[in-house]
């Protein structure tokens, strides 16, 4: 035994022939070859067909005979329908009700009769029973003028009718029946029970409807009621009518122009064998097995599911050739018996064996082929694709391709173990995660993107190049409130600098005046002291203009740089961070930023504009003269003149001043020292003055790096939104879903790093052995947690850059006095100072982290077992833009068996209408509540002489009376389960 299991075939349950007793247009003579060739003439063919008479077998018994001698060879399965009229009244006759007959008993015409035979009618003061020869006997007695004993049958046929309580009563009282037949109502507004409109009749038509097993009904709207999808739930289908129920639609052909040709081509489709069992498994699997439409349920795409295996020179396997359903296969069989082998197989020729599987330690491996792998030799396996390609690879593993994409998804053991560790549920199966997020993006969502990676950096990119570009920002700024700081703290220091220049200077003139000096040279003195300050004054200005023109030449070299260096880096990691362009080469050349004006030329004319103002004012020493004729009038202004002239004229007079020459050398000296000193003195004053502004300077600057640090959160929290965004769709889907998959959620928060960033402070910053706020460890961090931890992770920007300032303000001048360094230490606290701001307005703690939680909680801290139902949840309820076959190894391992019944095998039943399932399971649910398209069973053969063992399989659909069996055998619960799902069925499908 080795099928392919349950497939869809087309059924035609209900067609009358000709001959039938009422309402035969089928033609008079022998209409029987014109019936016969339009039966099988029927597109899409008829394979399963139930021919209808009412009350009697006649015309199934003429068309049995028929088949027998060789015509209807398309024709599987020949079943007898037996149409009855019940004693209620409908729209527009009496409500017809059928009884399929199923024709395995060899003998069920005789059985059928028999039970017929028990159905009365009451007429004329006599009992007629369900015969041919009561029929006859009421279709005379109704009409005496009926001499013709078939005129009288069909007459009697119109007038028979059928109580429904008698038939109720009659088939609960035989088991033949009960094992035999499966009752269908019309559920038509004619002759249905939806023709029951009037209140009174409710009971009646709930009733008639919950006797049933089947509704004759081809509108959509009619599957979908009894389906549970439409007006009432399956539960109050459960409740009202006994369960959901299949719909099935006949031409209902009283004429060959009808044959096979329902209305709207509302043909008929059941999955299964084309045995009458499977008529039954359709009663307890409505959804699955029972469709009506112009072609069947679309499955698996036919390139993407496997349709027959072939294993090549294996000697230990006995079953070469396997053909394979497109829906849901369940391998099973005992412990050793093959099955993870076949998956195995199977996985290798999709190339879905991963290379660590292959490269995994033989002895200790899970997998059949990597333990085996010294022993299968030449071995492959061959792999036939429902849309006509073949594969081909070796079972050693010595053809896998890591760069192939794999044809298949494997679920090995292994692979499970692996995602579902502590190490994996932080890697692979977040990233498993990762791509059902990004495949559940419409094309146009992908925006070109060819992964979850890639498509994260598209959306999140710009906001982190805000955070890093905003982060520069406050490190500029923070370096130059550092020295706003320093300046601060020079104030005092150049206070006494000054103070005790200026008393040096004074000393100096006082000095000078004490010098013995020429009696009547006063004037000449003073005119000397205004000399001395001028050219101090001129000197003065020499260096101004001496450090605009050493700031020039900086900026000359600093223009350099940037055109041969940094320009061109800047614009090569433009390049690199923006490579979606699609910019070629001389469009980036735009992008390279240059000078907007002539720098190089104003930055010489600048600088020969400043050696020009100093030669000027510098001037040329004068040639020596008269020492009686002064250099320079008495009424010339001496700020027009220049250095080398005033300090020629000061030498001048120095000669004059005294006679003595030692005194006109220290007179000369002194001169000298106060001209210095009070140069000095000026950039005393001019530092000073700086120093004082800094305060001010500091308090703007630290405004702007409180407002750079809220555009930066604000940058972390445009990029929170816009990971919310990504995980969007498939929150959406998780939020229309019941069950598992509600507990199922996707969490983006910011995340702030409190005791990495304190301890960092801590430990390289601060001096925690200092008496304060901060003494000892952890004190800053709990501070920290207080006042900023809140902000850091859910407030808005500016809640962040509010709480910032506050600690600031709060905790600063504290924070420098835990300083490791004193101020004095001027070169050592500048260090650290910086190092401190830098620390202080850091956000490397600050992270945007997107958490998959189950029940609340972290998939990374869920238990191996609840990752194995994630895991499961992801593939078979999420994954839908994967259409390759699936293959799972035992997906009920370490899961409860309410889990299984609960949550998976409803999951198996959604997934399998989209794709290919292919299943090792010893778990009975997940076989028989599944309704598994095709079981494959696995046996085995000791192995000799240190062989493999023989691996041998059946395969067949749960409609087989020989597969429910060993199912039952071989799956501890199997009966149960059968039992449990025929329960609130009237059908027995275990004999």
């Amino acid at each position: 035994m080795i099928t392919r299991g349950s497939q869809w075939h087309r059924w035609d349950p209900h067609i009358h022939g000709p001959g039938t007793l009422l309402n035969d247009q089928f033609g008079g003579g022998d209409p029987w070859e014109a019936y016969l060739k339009a039966v099988e003439g029927c597109a899409p063919r008829i394979e399963a067909l139930g021919v209808t008479d009412y009350y009697t077998t006649n015309t199934y018994e003429a068309v049995r005979l028929r088949r027998e001698q060789g015509r209807l060879s398309d024709v599987k399965l020949l079943f007898p329908n037996i149409e009855l009229r019940l004693d209620v009244a409908a729209k527009t006759g009496f409500v017809n009700l059928h009884l399929l007959v199923s024709p395995d008993d060899p003998d069920h015409v005789n059985e059928i009769k028999r039970f017929l035979s028990r159905l009365h009618f009451g007429a004329h003061s006599d009992r007629y029973d369900c015969t041919e020869a009561d029929l006859i006997r009421l279709g005379k007695a109704a009409d005496a003028s009926i001499k013709d004993d078939r005129k009288a049958l069909a007459h009697g046929a119109t007038q028979f009718r059928v109580s429904f309580d008698g038939l109720r009563s009659a088939f609960k009282e035989s088991a033949w029946a009960r094992d035999n037949i499966l009752i269908a109502v019309a559920g038509a507004k004619g002759d249905g029970t939806s023709g029951l409109q009037q209140a009174a009749d409710k009971t009646i038509r709930q009733e008639i409807e919950k006797f049933s097993h089947i509704i004759f009904a081809g509108s959509p709207s009619q599957r979908e009621f009894w389906l549970g999808l439409k007006d009432v739930t399956a539960d109050q289908l459960q409740d009202r009518y006994g369960g959901c129920k299949p719909c099935l639609n006949g031409c209902d052909a009283h004429d060959l122009a009808s044959i096979g040709r329902p209305a709207e081509d509302r043909y008929t489709w059941v999955k299964g064998a084309l045995t009458f069992d499977a008529l039954r498994q359709a009663c307890i699997d409505p959804h699955g097995r029972a469709w009506v439409g112009s072609e069947p349920p679309k499955g698996a795409m036919p390139s993407q599911a496997v349709s027959q295996v072939r294993i090549i020179d294996a000697s230990w396997i006995t079953t070469s050739d396997i053909p394979l359903n497109a829906g849901l296969v369940a391998i099973i069989g005992a412990r050793g018996s093959g099955k993870t082998a076949l998956a195995d197989m199977v996985a290798a020729g999709c190339n879905a064996i991963s290379s660590s599987a292959w490269n995994a330690d033989e002895n200790i491996s899970p997998s059949f082929l990597v333990r085996a792998r010294p022993l299968v030799g030449n071995a492959r396996v061959a792999l036939s694709w429902g849309g006509g390609d073949t594969s081909v690879s070796r079972l050693d593993g010595r053809d896998a391709d890591d760069l192939a994409y794999p044809r298949a998804r494997y679920l090995s053991q292994q692979f499970v173990e692996e995602l579902c560790s502590s190490k994996g549920a932080s890697e692979g199966l977040v990233r498993e995660i990762e791509r059902v997020v990004f495949e559940a993006h419409t094309q146009d969502g992908q925006e070109g993107a060819y992964s979850f990676e890639e498509l994260r950096e598209q959306r999140t990119l710009r906001y982190q190049q805000a955070r890093r570009l905003e982060g520069e920002s406050i490190v500029a700024i923070s370096d130059r409130i550092a020295t706003e700081l320093e300046n601060e703290a020079l104030v005092e220091t150049l206070t006494t600098q000054v103070a005790a220049k200026d008393k040096l200077i004074k000393g100096y003139i006082a000095d000078q005046s004490k010098l013995a000096i020429k009696k009547g040279t006063e004037a000449q003195v003073q005119r000397h002291t205004a000399l001395a300050e001028t050219a101090s004054s001129l000197t003065a200005k020499v260096n101004a203009f001496g450090a605009q023109r050493r700031t020039f030449v900086a900026m000359q070299d600093e223009v350099k740089n940037t055109r041969n260096a940094k320009s061109p880096e800047m614009l090569r990691d433009v390049m690199s961070r923006h490579h979606g362009s699609g910019l070629d080469a001389k469009q980036w050349d735009d992008f390279l930023l240059v000078y907007k004006g002539n720098v190089d030329s104003a930055l010489t004319g600048y600088i020969a504009w400043a050696d020009k103002e100093i030669a000027k004012i510098n001037g040329t020493v004068p040639a020596p003269g008269d020492p009686k004729v002064p250099l320079i009038p008495l009424d010339a202004d001496l700020k027009q003149s220049t250095i080398a002239l005033l300090r020629a004229e000061m030498t001048r007079l120095e000669l004059s001043i005294s006679a003595d020459k030692a005194v006109q050398n220290q007179y000369a000296a002194l001169s000298k020292k106060i001209s210095t000193e009070k140069a000095a003195l000026q950039t005393l004053k001019t530092r000073l003055e700086n120093a004082k502004g800094a305060f001010e300077r500091r308090k703007v600057l630290q405004r702007e790096r409180d407002e750079a640090y809220g555009r930066l959160f604000a940058a972390v929290i445009k990029e929170q939104e816009a990971l919310i965004e990504l995980y969007a769709p498939l929150m959406r889907r998780l939020d229309a879903m019941s069950g598992t998959l509600k507990r199922l959620s996707v969490k983006v928060r910011r995340v702030a790093d409190i005791a990495g960033w304190a301890t960092e402070g801590e430990e390289e910053l601060i001096d925690r052995r200092k008496a304060g706020s901060f003494y000892g460890i952890g004190a800053l961090q709990k501070v920290v947690r207080a006042e900023l931890q809140p902000a850091w992770e859910t407030g808005s920007a500016q809640d962040i850059e509010g709480a910032m300032s506050a600690f600031v303000a709060a905790h600063y001048k504290e924070l420098l006095a835990h300083a490791p360094y004193a101020p004095t230490e001027q070169e050592a606290f500048r260090h650290w100072l910086k190092r401190f701001a830098q620390w202080l307005f850091s956000t490397d703690h600050i992270a945007v982290q997107y958490e998959i939680v189950y029940d609340g909680v972290d998939i990374r801290k869920l238990s191996p077992g609840t990752r194995g139902i994630v895991l499961l949840l992801l593939y078979l309820a999420l994954d839908d833009a994967d259409d390759r076959p699936l293959i799972i190894d035992q997906p009920e391992e370490n899961l409860d068996p309410k889990s299984v019944f609960d949550e998976l095998v409803n999951l198996f039943v959604v997934a399998k209408a989209k794709r290919q399932v292919i299943m090792v399971t010893h778990n009975a649910n997940l076989v028989i509540n599944t309704d598994a398209d095709q079981i494959i069973v696995a046996n085995t053969s000791p192995a000799a002489d240190g062989g493999l063992p023989t691996f041998s399989y059946i395969a067949g659909g749960l409609e087989d009376a020989g597969i429910r069996k060993v199912v039952c055998d071989i799956l501890e619960g199997g009966e149960k389960a059968f039992t449990e799902r025929a329960r609130r069925l009237r059908v027995k499908l275990l004999r």
